[in-house]
């Protein structure tokens, strides 16, 4: 169970409810960016999962996009026959499987990073210097705060 600390008052929980829709406007701003990988939301948010966070057992996929296993497994299987992911035995668990991406698969991630953060960048670029620094000293902020205890 996720414990959520108690605000001191409003004005927090006020800025939280901003910065939480600032957030989904964002993402579907940079979002629009995928369509020119070619590639489902869903199979581009696992290969997400699977090149930056490494090798990953078939279950931990399912957790991480907060989908069942068998969800999981067929996105699997369309990863792989795009050649963007495969299975390999775990070494560690030779019974284990975990899926990984092939170069295929993460040179397309990168690429798609890329579009998304030039993307941003171009409109980042119309703010001020001070405006910058601003946004700046806000991600760092939001960084700390986000970081588990």
């Amino acid at each position: 169970m996720v414990r959520f600390a108690k605000t001191k008052d409003t004005k927090t929980e006020d800025l939280a409810d901003r910065l939480h829709s600032t957030a989904i406007h964002l993402l579907r701003l940079v979002r629009v960016q995928d369509a020119a990988s070619g590639i489902s939301p869903a199979r581009l948010s696992a290969l997400s999962v699977i090149v930056f966070g490494g090798p990953v057992s078939l279950n931990d996929l399912a957790r991480a996009e907060q989908v069942r296993p068998p969800t999981a497994s067929r996105i699997v299987d369309a990863l792989e026959a795009e050649g963007l992911a495969r299975r390999s035995v775990n070494a560690q668990d030779r019974r284990a499987v975990l899926i990984e991406a092939t170069e295929k698969g993460a040179a397309i991630l990168k690429q798609g990073r890329k579009r998304r953060v030039k993307f941003l960048a171009s409109h980042l670029s119309r703010l001020n210097g001070a405006e910058l620094k601003d946004i700046e000293r806000a991600v760092e902020a939001i960084q700390k705060a986000m970081k588990k205890a």
